[in-house]
C-alpha cells in the first residue's frame, strides 16, 4: 500500500477538498483547558483510622486518585483521530490537465466478404499463405485499435449488405464482431452500391457532421439495386467522405477489380482510392488513412483526480483494532495477576 502511495505522490500533487476540516485535529487539545470533574463519593468510617496513620507516621490529606495512563493506547487514539480527520478532509491526487480525445466523427468500415475474398494469394507475418479476408481482418483489427476517439460502425456486404454493428465508441465490440465474421456470410456476389446505400441510411440516423467511410472490396459491383456511383453521389449530399480500397494482386486474376468505379466513388465524395496489392501495401494504406483522417484532440478543463480517503480510513481501522486488542490484553493480565 505504501509503495502505491509513493507512486501516486510522484505522479501528481496532493490536495484536500475540504481543507478547513483539518483544523479539527486540534480539538483534543481542549481537554488541557478543561478542569477535571470532582465529586464526592461514599466511604467507610473506620474508628481506627487515626491509629493506623500514627503507626505509619503519615499525615491525612484531601485529594483525588488518578488512574495511570497507557501511553501506547493514548498514541493509538491520537492516530485514529488524525486519520479520521484526514479522511473527512477528502484527500485527493490531482494530476496535470490532460488533452481529451474529442469524439468528432463517425468512422464506418464497409467490408466485402463475398466468396472471392477467400482467395489465398496473400502472405501473413509468419510467411504462410493466407486468404485476402484473413489479411484484411487482421490489419483492420490493428487499425480499429488506433481509432480511439471515433465512433465506429461495421457493415459487411456480399450479395446483400448487412449492418454488423451500429456506431459505437466501444471499439472492442467492433473488433470482436469483425473477428467473428466469415467469408460468404452475406452471399457470393459483390453488391457495392447496396452497401453504400446501407451506409447512407446509417449515417442519416446520426447528427455528427464528420462522416467517414472505408470501403474495402476485391471485385466489381454485381447485383446491386443501386449503382455504386449513384450511391456515392447520394452519400456526397450527406457530406460522407468515402475512402475506397481495392484488394488485388499482380498477374492473371479470376475476378475483375473495377478500379474506375472505386476511383469515382472516392472522387465524388472527396475521398481517395487506394490499391492494395499485398499485405504490406494494405498496411501502408491504413497508415495513410491515419494521416488523412488523424485523431482530433481538444484541450479541455479536465483535471484527473483520484480520491485517497480510504488510505487514512484503513489506517484508522487497523489502529482501532490494535487499541481494542491492547485494552483486552491489559484487562486479561490484570485479572491474572490480581488473583
Amino acid at each position: 500500500m505504501f509503495s502505491e502511495i509513493k507512486q501516486i505522490l510522484e505522479n501528481g500533487h496532493l490536495e484536500f477538498e475540504h481543507p478547513w476540516i483539518l483544523w479539527m485535529v486540534l480539538t483534543p487539545l481542549l481537554v488541557v483547558f478543561i478542569k477535571p470533574l470532582r465529586y464526592r463519593a461514599e466511604s467507610l468510617y473506620a474508628p481506627f483510622f487515626d491509629h493506623v496513620l500514627e503507626l505509619k507516621n503519615e499525615i491525612p490529606q484531601k485529594g483525588v486518585q488518578i488512574a495511570n495512563r497507557n501511553v501506547v493506547a493514548l498514541l493509538l487514539l491520537v492516530l485514529i483521530w488524525i486519520c479520521l480527520i484526514l479522511a473527512a478532509a477528502s484527500p485527493q491526487l490531482v494530476g496535470e490537465p490532460e488533452k481529451q480525445i474529442k469524439t468528432a466523427r463517425n468512422f464506418l468500415i464497409n467490408v466485402d466478404i463475398s466468396l472471392s475474398m477467400e482467395t489465398s494469394d496473400w502472405v501473413n507475418e509468419e510467411g504462410q499463405r493466407a486468404t485476402r479476408w484473413e489479411a484484411v481482418k487482421q490489419l483492420m483489427e490493428e487499425f480499429i485499435k488506433r481509432r480511439k476517439g471515433d465512433r465506429m460502425g461495421l457493415i459487411l456486404f456480399g450479395s446483400q449488405a448487412y449492418l454488423q454493428t451500429p456506431f459505437t465508441d466501444d471499439l472492442e465490440v467492433v473488433e470482436a464482431l469483425l473477428g467473428e465474421s466469415e467469408v460468404g456470410m452475406a452471399g457470393a456476389k459483390t453488391a457495392i452500391g447496396n452497401s453504400i446505400g446501407k451506409a447512407v441510411e446509417l449515417f442519416d440516423q446520426d447528427s455528427i457532421q464528420k462522416k467517414v467511410m472505408v470501403l474495402i472490396t476485391d471485385g466489381a459491383d454485381s447485383g446491386s439495386e443501386l449503382k455504386p456511383i449513384q450511391a456515392a453521389r447520394l452519400a456526397a449530399t450527406d457530406s460522407i467522405v468515402i475512402y475506397t480500397i481495392g484488394i488485388g494482386t499482380s498477374g492473371a486474376q479470376i475476378y475483375e477489380l473495377d478500379e474506375y468505379t472505386l476511383s469515382e466513388i472516392a472522387r465524388v465524395t472527396k475521398g481517395q482510392y487506394f490499391k492494395a496489392s499485398d499485405r504490406e501495401r494494405l498496411e501502408e494504406v491504413y497508415n495513410e488513412l491515419d494521416q488523412l483522417e488523424p485523431i482530433e484532440y481538444e484541450n479541455k478543463d479536465y483535471i484527473p483526480k483520484r480520491l485517497l480517503f480510504y488510505y487514512p480510513l484503513v489506517i484508522a481501522l487497523l489502529a482501532a483494532l490494535g487499541f481494542h486488542l491492547l485494552i483486552g490484553v491489559g484487562y486479561s493480565l490484570r485479572l491474572v495477576f490480581n488473583r
